[in-house]
């Protein structure tokens, strides 16, 4: 069992247990089904700290400035709100959407205050703003799981991808991460690096890890990259077939490997939240154009199980390959390292 899973096991329930088991109980039969059969509240769930960023990445509507929904910051009585309603079952909060969640000012405030509700906490960072301070902060806050993101092992590799950024940052920031654990003790948090594979840097993959284990990192985690205009290639996908969501076709073009099966789990246990409190199916509604509601506006009991989740969980069990967002979807292509 790995630390992560003893950490999720030690926030359990018997309330929160139990709704695990009707949510997934309510899965499974809508599998067999083909209908939608939903109990229970959410058990993981992600909410966005911010839009904002001060990278470019080159395939992420934070880095492109290209949203066509509002920009914002998420702020603490919204958060609140929301966090004393879905505490009491919920298991895992991701403080993650888009955006770098440590420009928030009240982010580790927002971190503190789930793990006061005995919520395993997580979030991703570019590590830019790790400074001293913050990397004290972070742990006194009692988050449990912590992402760096690093795209190449040289500041070449590193700002093909991560424009704007710089690696020296990336790393004096992991530095001060595993020093204060150490100072205060501390087994949390699970530090990842996660290793965002693409063609400048897939040639480094060995590379990363010997970095991690060097700098005392946990884990290193590899991911597929997402394109937005697959469909005729791209310099960014590696040439390694194992670590790309894409195959290319005998007539030169390029399509999605996953199979998109008529069920989605994610619909059923784990909803997103944007930092104004809209209500989207999943991480690949970038753009926020599936509401499924507004938390400013209503419950989110009321919402979760409202007529605009279920119209689109009926969706999802019809046909997959007929929702946008569902087409660039990676589920089942993921790398582990």
């Amino acid at each position: 069992m790995t630390r992560t899973n003893r950490q999720i096991l030690n926030k359990l329930s018997l309330r929160r247990i139990f709704n695990a088991a009707k949510v997934l109980t309510s899965y499974s039969l809508s599998k067999l089904s083909g209908g939608v059969i939903h109990w229970g509240m959410p058990i993981s769930a992600s909410i966005e700290p911010t839009t904002s960023c001060n990278l470019r990445c080159p395939e992420c509507p934070s880095g492109l400035r290209s949203f066509s929904r509002p920009t914002g910051m998420l702020e603490e009585p919204l958060f609140r709100k929301t966090l004393d309603e879905l505490a009491p079952d919920l298991i895992y909060l991701t403080f993650y959407f888009q955006g770098e969640p440590y420009l928030n000012p009240k982010f580790l405030e927002m971190v503190s205050y789930a793990h006061q509700k005995k919520v395993f906490t997580s979030t991703s960072t570019n590590a830019h703003y790790l400074n001293d301070a913050n990397a004290k902060a972070t742990i006194e806050s009692g988050l449990d799981r912590l992402i760096i993101s690093l795209d190449g092992t040289t500041q070449e590799s590193y700002s093909s991808y991560r424009i704007g950024g710089d690696l020296s940052k990336v790393i004096e920031g992991t530095k001060n991460m595993v020093k204060w654990k150490k100072q205060l003790n501390s087994a949390v948090p699970h530090l990842v690096f996660q290793f965002l594979v693409v063609k400048p840097n897939e040639h480094q993959i060995e590379e990363v890890k010997r970095l991690a284990a060097e700098l005392g990192v946990d884990e290193v985690k590899l991911k597929t990259a997402q394109i937005y205009d697959y469909e005729h290639g791209s310099p960014l996908i590696p040439d390694n077939a194992k670590y790309s969501r894409y195959k290319k076709n005998a007539n030169g073009s390029w399509s999605i490997k996953n199979e998109l099966d008529n069920h989605c789990w994610k619909m059923w246990q784990s909803p997103v939240i944007t930092w104004d409190g809209v209500v989207v199916p999943c991480c690949f509604d970038k753009d926020a154009k599936h509401k499924m509601g507004d938390l400013k506006d209503m419950s989110f009991r009321d919402l979760w199980k409202g007529k605009a989740y279920t119209n689109f969980r009926s969706s999802v069990m019809r046909s997959r390959k007929e929702i946008d967002i569902c087409t660039n979807c990676s589920e089942g292509t993921k790398v582990w390292a």
